[in-house]
């Protein structure tokens, strides 16, 4: 998963941590209900890198060159890696990695299964803007996480290459052909929608995650903070959507 570096502007210097977020995860993970929020949390992000990576080799058979094909098979291994550390980080912190996925896999199954791509450049706007939304996502909880399991989380955040690489791919195709550019754009849309509404379903029904996110194990995270959260979220796919070349 990545959030490219052209899409967003540079946060501005976070305060000091403070709360859970500036414990380490012996001292965090004494409190039990904090302790299963992150073990969804790892969960969920292991079982999307594990179908980043599955995505990402189907959508290289669609590649119109082989130096495309090559390019995403190469990011496909990325996310593979990403899935590896995290499956590391459960069975280090003894929970058995398949349980702590399984949870997810239908929420993640139905997004992708409900926007299959019909073709190359769906396939890489759904990836630029599924997988960017997602790590925004991610990105905000990391922030009110213990100092070693926000490492991680960030860690395999980092961007794989796929979103320059998609916005190179795009741009170039809409000034070849301008109206491909209203099609990815409704595209695009139909994504974002989809995208929260997936994130929302997955916090709703795990409760220890959605008490983190309300302001029970996260320090001062309350509901008026999750509607800025998701408000952030818009505004960042807003960008995206530019760096694409198509309407928000």
């Amino acid at each position: 998963m990545e959030t490219p570096d052209n899409a967003t502007e540079a946060p501005e210097e976070a305060p000091a941590p403070t709360g859970i977020a500036a414990q380490d995860w012996a001292t965090a993970s004494a409190e039990p209900q904090y302790r299963a929020a992150v073990v969804d949390l790892l969960g969920a992000l292991a079982y999307g890198e594990l179908a980043a990576f599955e995505r990402l080799a189907e959508d290289a058979k669609l590649a119109p060159t082989l130096g495309d094909k090559a390019a995403l098979a190469k990011m496909a291994s990325a996310e593979f890696h990403h899935f590896e550390q995290l499956t590391d980080r459960l069975t280090a912190i003894e929970e058995e990695p398949t349980a702590a996925m399984e949870p997810f896999a239908k929420a993640l199954d139905d997004f992708h299964r409900q926007t299959a791509p019909s073709d190359w450049l769906e396939g890489l706007v759904k990836a630029y803007v599924g997988d960017s939304i997602a790590s925004d996502f991610y990105r905000e909880i990391a922030a009110r996480l213990d100092s070693d399991t926000r490492s991680l989380v960030l860690s395999v955040l980092d961007d794989t290459g796929h979103g320059n690489f998609a916005v190179e791919k795009v741009r170039a195709a809409i000034e070849a052909e301008p109206r491909v550019g209203g099609r990815l754009a409704l595209w695009a849309r139909r994504l974002m929608g989809e995208a929260l509404s997936q994130a929302q379903r997955v916090v709703a029904d795990r409760d220890a995650l959605s008490t983190m996110l309300v302001g029970g194990v996260a320090d001062g995270f309350d509901l008026a903070e999750v509607g800025r959260m998701f408000s952030r979220i818009t505004e960042a796919h807003t960008k995206r959507m530019a760096a694409l070349g198509l309407a928000a």
